[in-house]
């Protein structure tokens, strides 16, 4: 994967056109996972993986942010961004906003 300075943010470009299409997706999977805490992939397609968008919000959730560069046929560029200190702060409030009590208060929950 190349790399790029972007406001101090690394870049890497991952072009699935040149990935055999049995092979894509997990090679895809493999790179979002190998991207640190504020990493961003450029990913670049000859068509919108619509599929694989569902598949990432399923298996991330918040932390893989999606955001289209360019999206005109035969051209589609969208850039994967990690973000797992959001994710992982947006957790945390959901869940107290859910009446999780992290175990205080006599409760007897665990917490975890």
């Amino acid at each position: 994967m190349e790399e790029t300075a972007m406001f101090d943010t690394a870049v890497h470009s991952f072009d699935a056109r040149g990935v055999a299409k049995r092979f894509r997706h997990a090679a895809i999977f493999g790179a979002l996972e190998a991207l640190s805490d504020g990493e961003t992939m450029r990913f670049v397609n000859d068509h919108d993986p619509l599929p694989l968008l569902d598949q990432i919000q399923q298996r991330y959730g918040r932390q893989v942010g999606i955001a289209y560069v360019a999206r005109e046929p035969g051209n589609i560029v969208i850039d994967f961004s990690v973000q797992v200190s959001e994710a992982a702060a947006g957790t945390a409030a959901a869940g107290t906003a859910a009446g999780s009590c992290g175990g205080g208060n006599g409760c007897g929950c665990s917490g975890g």
